[in-house]
């Protein structure tokens, strides 16, 4: 006989001196309950390991909860893709909410995301504060962050691409075409893996002798929008770049138009490399090199994960890189002489 026994709401409600209902509204993320209460239930239920409703193993995985901090892009689209089959493979269902912002979700978003019972949230590039990872894993909410904005704690299950290496091959291959002033449009700069690709981009010229100037160096938000606008600053300059790596391929096809604004033709007078491999990029003109991300593996990776640790599992490793890769076509060549 186990000498551990498993831990109810009543033992949390006994130890914390409240009412049983009161940690049930805990868990699942009812408003009425003051805020040391429920910070002393919280604390309570993380220390026992409190082990809420999850799928069991042999039935219906249950549901999914994909949390987007918006959904402007192609790139979003890859990810429901990708989480969509892994879901269907388990017979689970997949709920995508947006949060219209970057900065995080707001007070309520845990109410009502508790409210639903749902069996695991993953999480594509949102600021979630310590405070609410503390919330998710108070409540046994499995979660999986994708394309984490920062360094993930050792205990958070991630998963990413290597972002560093393909800024590093992206900026290599325009190097190996002779190209030396090469233009450079980041994400934000506080997400990872914006900085992870200037970082190659950087490690790229200085491997290669050449020397790294910051007015080449731009951070935009990933969008068509910052690609123009970043782009005409960019070929404005009086020594203006040859080349210009954009950090996503929305970015690049906003410099394919300021290009084509300033009567600049790619790839002749000017070579573009992007970073995704969107669908969009091989019927775009000309068509586009890019670095591959696998957005899809990654979606559905991480919902087997967030699966997996719905039942009990855990994640080996905790943090996954899975490998991105040049794919060569049409807009990037020599230099002009």
């Amino acid at each position: 006989m186990s000498g551990k026994r498993r831990v109810t709401i009543a033992h949390i409600a006994e130890e914390a001196g409240v009412s049983s209902p009161t940690v049930s509204k805990v868990i699942n993320g009812r408003s009425e309950v003051s805020p040391q209460t429920r910070k002393r239930v919280e604390q309570l239920l993380q220390e026992h390991g409190y082990i809420r409703r999850t799928a069991s193993a042999d039935g219906p995985a249950g549901m999914i909860d994909l949390i987007f901090a918006e959904l402007e892009s192609p790139w979003a689209m890859e990810l429901i893709r990708g989480a969509e089959s892994a879901a269907r493979e388990a017979e689970a269902s997949i709920v995508i909410s947006v949060l219209h912002t970057h900065a995080g979700p707001g007070r309520d978003w845990l109410e009502r995301l508790a409210a639903r019972r749902t069996d695991g949230v993953i999480i594509v590039s949102s600021r979630l504060s310590a405070q609410q990872y503390g919330q998710l894993n108070a409540r046994s909410i499995p979660f999986v962050v994708i394309d984490p904005d920062g360094e993930p704690a050792p205990d958070v299950a991630s998963v990413g691409a290597t972002n560093w290496q393909g800024g590093l091959t992206a900026t290599r291959h325009l190097l190996e075409l002779g190209h030396r002033r090469i233009g450079m449009i980041g994400g934000p700069p506080d997400m990872l893996c914006s900085r992870a690709r200037i970082d190659g981009y950087r490690a790229a010229l200085e491997t290669a002798g050449v020397k790294v100037d910051p007015s080449l160096i731009m951070n935009g938000d990933f969008l068509v929008g910052s690609g123009h606008d970043h782009g005409h600053a960019l070929l404005s300059l009086p020594d203006r770049p040859t080349a210009i790596f954009a950090g996503s391929d929305m970015q690049a096809f906003g410099v394919f138009e300021a290009a084509r604004q300033r009567g600049l033709r790619v790839p002749d007078d000017l070579s573009v490399v992007g970073f995704d491999d969107l669908p969009l990029s091989k019927s775009a003109w000309p068509p586009l090199t890019t670095v591959r991300q696998p957005l899809e593996e990654m979606a559905f990776l991480a919902t087997r994960m967030a699966l997996g640790i719905a039942r009990g599992e855990t994640p080996e490793p905790r943090r996954v890189e899975l490998s991105t890769d040049l794919v060569v076509r049409e807009s990037s060549a020599p230099p002009a002489t």
